[in-house]
């Protein structure tokens, strides 16, 4: 059988977000956006909410119709992308709560669902989305009257804790969001590591939960188990893969295994990566191609059937340093060819 397994720990993520939710005197909810990160909406959102999350956030509306169908009537569910042209049935029918980003959304939301739930995202300073404080000033009054669930803004920098840009953030937020009479929401992980100056009424994690950095202290989530299709001796002066990137210097043993770019595992991170057979790290050699991967099995002691590229010796974030990127990537860019098990919360 030449599928890899990803293997998802749902009491995992269910304990990293009870982590979480211990550093926090308010709410924690949970983000699921992006097919919970890769790793299954349906099944992740499932197991947070028997695990005590109440409150859910996606990107946009269709994500939040999959989260619903697996949760059912009750959870909150919040839209980060607001409300989009031709998104009241959804927001309707699945019962979403946008998060209104502009005065523009704000007439859409009134207009066509008056009186159905929403939320505000302000801008305190990352200029990406949300109501700039002009914008806001402008339309708080009328927007308050409206009753808004949730008042909610978004850290720039939080994984970087003396970076000048969160106190800034936390005084924008403050000045534009004190004395009104909704919950208010500043922090994801970073901000909810930052301390309470940042928690207010709700928290929202997303990168923690699932195993990632800034949360040092989370427990694994995945681990990715990719098998060896063949074995081969090459000599001093035998190139492997495309391009002849590689050649070998000394005699080796190389395995080619089944899984490429197709899967999510990122192309870049080639001259960088390893892999592990049992207890012993194994260099993955030549270019990754669409399928298959050319890994040095020489060092272990045994010859493999399958070889580890996520789990308890490699975090996403490890394979992610040698992709260039940052976990968020390596998580959501997990292909759908994998056999994909989960261990129940």
């Amino acid at each position: 059988m030449a599928q890899s397994v990803l293997t998802i720990d749902l009491g995992a993520i269910c304990a990293n977000w009870r982590a979480l939710a211990a550093m926090n005197a308010g709410e924690t909810a949970a983000v699921v956006k992006a097919n919970a990160y890769g790793l299954g909406a349906a099944q992740v959102a499932a197991a947070l909410a028997d695990a005590g999350a109440r409150t859910f956030f996606v990107a946009q509306a269709e994500e939040g119709v999959t989260v619903r169908e697996a949760l059912g009537p009750g959870p909150t569910i919040c839209v980060f992308g607001g409300h989009m042209q031709g998104d009241a049935a959804l927001l309707r029918d699945a019962n979403l709560v946008p998060m209104i980003n502009s005065i523009d959304q704000m007439l859409r939301h009134v207009e066509t669902l008056p009186g159905h739930p929403f939320g505000i995202q302000l801008d305190s300073g990352m200029n990406r989305l949300g109501m700039e404080p002009a914008e806001w000033s402008a339309l708080r009054d009328i927007a308050l009257s409206q009753k808004p669930v949730l008042v909610m803004s978004h850290l720039a920098c939080a994984d970087e804790p003396s970076h000048g840009m969160n106190e800034f953030q936390l005084q924008t937020f403050r000045q534009m969001t004190d004395g009104i009479d909704a919950p208010r929401s500043l922090a994801a992980t970073g901000g909810t590591i930052l301390g309470p100056d940042y928690h207010f009424d709700m928290t929202r994690p997303g990168i923690g939960l699932y195993g990632g950095l800034p949360f040092i202290d989370a427990h694994p989530v995945v681990s990715l188990s990719i098998p060896v299709i063949q074995v081969r001796d090459v000599n001093p002066g035998e190139s492997v893969g495309y391009g002849n990137s590689w050649v070998a210097r000394v005699p080796g043993k190389i395995a080619t295994i089944s899984a490429g770019y197709a899967d999510g595992i990122i192309r870049a991170m080639g001259p960088k990566a390893h892999v592990w057979a049992a207890e012993t790290r194994c260099k993955i050699v030549g270019r990754i191609s669409m399928d298959l991967i050319g890994v040095d099995v020489g060092p272990a002691k045994e010859i493999p059937e399958t070889v580890e590229l996520l789990g308890r010796h490699q975090s996403v974030d490890t394979l992610a340093e040698a992709a260039g990127t940052i976990g968020y990537e390596i998580l959501t860019s997990l292909g759908s060819r994998y056999a994909r098990k989960y261990i129940a919360a």
